[in-house]
C-alpha cells in the first residue's frame, strides 16, 4: 500500500497585499500630479514674455532674453534681438533705414550699435545684478534693471521691451518702470522652483543619513561589539559619498553658503564622529577581550 502523498501547502491570499499596495498607489498617483502641476507652472513663467513700451506702428521692438544668470559673477546674459518696425525697417525689419543706436540702462556692460541698411544680429550684453549674496544660496534673491532707448539717425524713436527667461535655475519677475525715453523694466530674481525643491531635499536626505550614521554608531557602542569592519565601511563611505552628493547642487553654490550651515557641514560633523567614536570603542573592546583570554 502506497504512503499517502502529502497535502499540498495552502495557497497565500493575493489579496492580503491589497492593503499595502492600494496606498502605495495613491501615493504615487498623488506624487506625480503634484509634480506634474509644478512643472507644468514653472513651464508657464519661463514662456511668459513681458511687455512694456510703445506700440506705435512706427517703432524698434527689442527682444531681451535671459540666457544665464551668474550669481558669483552678479551678473546675467541677456541676448538682445532687435527688429524695426513700419517705416524705420526694411524687407519686414530686417534691417535700419538707418543707423540705428540702443542706449541701454546703466546695469547693462555697453550700448548697441548697428549699421544702415545691413542685417541685424542677435547681441548677448551682460547685465551686472545688485541687492543680493550668493552665500543665501537656495534662497538667494537679486535685483536689477534693464531698458532700451532707440535713435535712429539723430532722431529718437520709440521702443517696446519684450522680456522673457531662459535660465531654468532662476525665475523672473519683470516689472515695468515709468521712463520718459524708452523702455524699463525692474528685474527681481530668485532660484527657481524645482531647484528649491532638490535643494530642500537634498539637506533633508543629508540630516536622514547622519542620523542613520548616529543610530548605528549607538547600536555598535553600546553593545560592547569590537571592530565591525562592514560598518566601519559603510560609514566612511558615508562620509565622503555626502561631499560628492553636495556636489551636485545645481548652480555650483560656494562652500559656506546656507544649505552648508543648514545640513552638509553638520551632517559631516555627526558622521564624522560617530565613526571616530566607533573606532575608538571598538578597539578598547577587542584590546579587552584579549586580556581576558590570556589571562
Amino acid at each position: 500500500m502506497a504512503p499517502p502523498s502529502d497535502p499540498s501547502p495552502p495557497r497565500r491570499s493575493g489579496t492580503s497585499i491589497l492593503p499595502v499596495l492600494i496606498p502605495i498607489a495613491v501615493l504615487i498617483v498623488a506624487a506625480v500630479g503634484v509634480g506634474s502641476w509644478l512643472q507644468f507652472t514653472e513651464r508657464q513663467a519661463m514662456d511668459t514674455v513681458h511687455t512694456v513700451g510703445s506700440t506705435a506702428a512706427d517703432r524698434v521692438d527689442v527682444e531681451a532674453t535671459v540666457q544665464r544668470v551668474d550669481a558669483a559673477g552678479r551678473e546675467l546674459v541677456l541676448r538682445v534681438r532687435v527688429t524695426p518696425r513700419g517705416a524705420l525697417g526694411e524687407e519686414g525689419g530686417i534691417a535700419p533705414v538707418a543707423d540705428l543706436s540702443l542706449q541701454t540702462s546703466e546695469a547693462t556692460l555697453g550700448d548697441l550699435a548697428f549699421k544702415a541698411h545691413e542685417r541685424l544680429a542677435t547681441r548677448d550684453v551682460q547685465v551686472a545684478i545688485t541687492d543680493g549674496s550668493i552665500s543665501d544660496y537656495p534662497f538667494d534673491t537679486y535685483e536689477t534693471e534693464i531698458g532700451f532707448g532707440a535713435l535712429l539717425g539723430d532722431k529718437e524713436v520709440p521702443v517696446r521691451l519684450l522680456f522673457s527667461n531662459n535660465d531654468t535655475l532662476f525665475s523672473a519677475d519683470a516689472t515695468p518702470t515709468p521712463s520718459r525715453r524708452g523702455a524699463v523694466m525692474a528685474l527681481g530674481l530668485a532660484r527657481s522652483g524645482s531647484l528649491l525643491v532638490f535643494a530642500t531635499f537634498m539637506m533633508v536626505v543629508m540630516w536622514a543619513l547622519a542620523a542613520s550614521v548616529l543610530i548605528g554608531s549607538w547600536y555598535l557602542t553600546t553593545r560592547s561589539s569590537s571592530l565591525v569592519w562592514p560598518a566601519l565601511s559603510w560609514m566612511a563611505a558615508t562620509l565622503f559619498a555626502l561631499a560628492a552628493f553636495r556636489n551636485t547642487a545645481p548652480g555650483t553654490p560656494p562652500i559656506g553658503c546656507v544649505l552648508d550651515w543648514f545640513a552638509f557641514l553638520w551632517a559631516e560633523t555627526v558622521i564624522a564622529l560617530c565613526l571616530i567614536a566607533t573606532v575608538v570603542t571598538g578597539v578598547h573592546n577587542a584590546l579587552r577581550e584579549d586580556a581576558a583570554q590570556n589571562t
